[in-house]
C-alpha cells in the first residue's frame, strides 16, 4: 500500500525541529519514563525525547519516516524503536507512562468521529497517573473538540494549556507560514 507521507519523506527531517514547548516541557518533567509517539513520522519529537533520557516507541505508517527514525537511533544508541502500523490500530496503551499526539487531529467532518473515538480509547486503556501530551492547531473549534473529547467520562486534571506559534520555513522554495498551536497535557 502506497503511504502519502513516504513520498514527502524523501526530504528528511521535512517538519524541521520539534516545538520548543515540548521539549520544554519534557525537559523539566522530573521524572524519566517511556513514551508512546504516535504518528511519529521521522521522528522530529520522538529523537530528542529519546536524547533526553526518556525510552520512546514512535508508531507511523510511513516506512520511510521510521526507517529514518530508526536509523539515527542505532547510530546514537537511543533507547527508541519505530514501528511500522497504522495508530489507530495500535491499541497497546497500558505500558507507557506518556503517550504523544503531535499535530495528528484536525477534527474534519470525514475524520471527526474516528479520531474522537480513537482519543477515548486511549482515555481509557491508559493507567491511571498517564500523562497525554497533545500539541493541535488552535484554529477554528479543534481545541474545544478536544477538552471535551478528553473528558467523555470525566474532568481530567489539566498539567498545561500553553498557547504558542509554530512558525513553518521550507529554505528550499522560500515557503514560511505561522499558525496557532496549542500544546495541552492532561493526567488521567
Amino acid at each position: 500500500m502506497a503511504v502519502t507521507y513516504d513520498s514527502y519523506y524523501q526530504t528528511e527531517n521535512l517538519f524541521g525541529n520539534p516545538y520548543p514547548e515540548l521539549i520544554a516541557f519534557f525537559s523539566e518533567y522530573p521524572q524519566k519514563g517511556k513514551i508512546l509517539d504516535l504518528g511519529c513520522g521521522q521522528g522530529r519529537d520522538a529523537i530528542p525525547l529519546a536524547r533526553l533520557g526518556f525510552t520512546v516507541v514512535g508508531i507511523d505508517n510511513s516506512k520511510v519516516g521510521i526507517e529514518q527514525m530508526n536509523k539515527v537511533s542505532k547510530i546514537e544508541n537511543l533507547s527508541l524503536e519505530g514501528k511500522v502500523t497504522d495508530i489507530f490500530e495500535f491499541d497497546d496503551f497500558a505500558e507507557f507512562n506518556f503517550v504523544l499526539l503531535d499535530s495528528m487531529f484536525h477534527f474534519t467532518k470525514n475524520d471527526r468521529k474516528k479520531e474522537t473515538e480513537f482519543i477515548q480509547r486511549i482515555v481509557s486503556k491508559i493507567e491511571k497517573g498517564c500523562l497525554l501530551i497533545f500539541c493541535i492547531q488552535d484554529t477554528g473549534k479543534k481545541v474545544k473538540i478536544l477538552n471535551e473529547t478528553i473528558d467523555f467520562k470525566q474532568q481530567l486534571e489539566r498539567l498545561v494549556d500553553k498557547k504558542f506559534k509554530y512558525i513553518f520555513e521550507d529554505k528550499e522554495n522560500g515557503h514560511k507560514s505561522e499558525t496557532d498551536y496549542r500544546m495541552i497535557v492532561v493526567r488521567k
